[in-house]
């Protein structure tokens, strides 16, 4: 009788365990790997600006890259001129990334 009882335990333990594999795989497959994904996708794009580009901020300015420094970048603002130096991880966006979103959109709704 004793041999029962340990063996319905053990039967418990390992689809508690089980399920906790389960949950970790619904996590890392739908939160961790994606928001990691979009850290590399984010980072290749702060490496690979160029002078020229058209930027947003994180704050919501936009401007065109005018000097590019290891951890910062210059740009100019509007019709005035005006430069302003930020740091890369200050970067948002380009004109080139939010294209290439818009025309995958495009795709998928086709």
């Amino acid at each position: 009788m004793y041999f029962i009882l340990t063996a319905d335990a053990a039967a418990g333990s390992g689809s508690m365990i089980l399920m906790l594999v389960l949950m970790f795989a619904v996590f890392y497959f739908f939160i961790i790997r994606p928001e990691n994904k979009k850290k590399k996708k984010t980072e290749e794009m702060r490496n690979s600006l160029s002078i020229g580009d058209e930027i947003t901020t994180i704050g919501g300015m936009t401007g065109k890259l005018v000097q590019i420094t290891e951890d910062t970048v210059t740009f100019e603002t509007g019709e005035d001129k005006v430069r302003i130096q930020i740091k890369k991880w200050g970067i948002s966006t380009t004109a080139k990334m939010e294209a290439a979103e818009a025309e995958a959109r495009n795709k998928k709704k086709k």
